[in-house]
């Protein structure tokens, strides 16, 4: 390897893109770009292009590049990753740096092609990819070395995986191209629905992550919030509640939990032994929805905890598998 080459892990997800160095996490941005429609030139990208989203003139698109974990808009996915690239390397690039990049588990090779090419326009010498539950269950430091079954649920915003890891590697998944972003049209469709008021995708996400739970809770949280009566077409104020929301949010809900039991079905008798002890590990975004680990503890009959870092463990997983080449060589995405 020569010397001073750095090296990357990056998370490039629907919602969030994260990059990490080593356990330094020096960049967590939501993965949005804001494009000159006529010169398809990026003029602003993560948090600053999030803010302008519903606010801008028909000269300007707000895009999402990704959709359910995978690439959507190639020219611009490789735009946004040469620009956080070049961002974190700066005068070091002279030193082309190496990258880990994650992707969904179970897409088609010419999916995991489009991330690998793109990647590599966006200017490290290497890239490689890594399926994210594999990523995570690494980031979070779960014993995959062994022969012994562990099970991890990543909860993303574009999609839910679902993995039983051992040995290094996965022995069984599944992959649901529904998240987050699922939990939000829920919101906005149950407001539509019981209240006549059109809201918009940011207020959804607002409501999920201020009031927002899995189950029923003893206290009553509020929120009021502004939207358009589907009728008249003016500005109207409501007031939602944490059983709104909890409502609103069931039929995601058990698709995460469908998704899991999928797993838990081919999972070998041997394995499930070890996940009935050691619990099912729940990461990405989210897992940030209140007594989530609750619901899926009830609702899968194993235990089912909230690790310590679920937004940041892909990313960090990444960039801990670049040291583990040798020990994860047979589980690595090969293009």
């Amino acid at each position: 390897m020569p010397l001073f080459t750095r090296e990357f892990g990056i998370d490039i997800g629907t919602i969030h893109t994260t990059v990490v160095e080593g356990n330094q996490v020096l960049i967590q941005e939501p993965t949005m770009v804001a494009i000159l429609v006529e010169e398809q030139k990026m003029i602003e990208w993560g948090r600053a292009a999030k803010d302008m989203d519903g606010r801008v003139p028909d000269t300007i698109e707000i895009v999402r590049p990704l959709q359910h974990g995978v690439i959507a808009e190639y020219e611009i996915t490789e735009k946004l990753l040469s620009f956080i690239i070049r961002k974190i390397s700066g005068a070091t690039l002279f030193f082309k740096p190496r990258a880990m990049i994650t992707i969904p588990y179970g897409i088609t090779s010419v999916e995991s092609r489009a991330v690998h090419e793109a990647g590599l326009g966006a200017g490290p010498r290497e890239v490689l990819l890594i399926q994210q539950p594999l990523a995570a269950a690494i980031g979070i430091d779960l014993p995959i070395g062994t022969p012994s079954g562990n099970m991890i649920l990543c909860l993303g915003g574009g999609t839910i995986q679902a993995a039983i890891l051992a040995m290094n590697g996965i022995i069984t998944a599944e992959t649901s191209r529904t998240g987050g972003t699922k939990m939000d049209e829920a919101i906005i469709y149950f407001v539509r629905k019981k209240y006549g008021v059109i809201i918009a995708q940011p207020t959804a996400e607002q409501l999920k992550m201020r009031i927002g739970a899995a189950l029923p809770q003893a206290e009553r949280n509020t929120m009021d919030i502004q939207g358009q009566d589907q009728v008249s077409g003016l500005p109207r104020q409501i007031t939602l509640t944490t059983d709104d929301i909890v409502e609103a949010l069931q039929e995601p809900l058990e698709e995460i939990v469908t998704t899991a039991k999928h797993v838990l079905e081919k999972t070998p008798p041997e394995l499930i032994s070890d996940i009935i002890d050691r619990g099912v590990a729940i990461c990405g975004g989210g897992a940030l929805l209140r007594d989530i680990d609750k619901y899926l503890t009830q609702a899968l009959g194993l235990p089912a905890y909230l690790v310590d870092n679920p937004v940041t463990c892909t990313a960090e997983g990444a960039a801990k598998a670049l040291t583990m080449q040798q020990a994860l060589y047979r589980s690595l995405v090969r293009v």
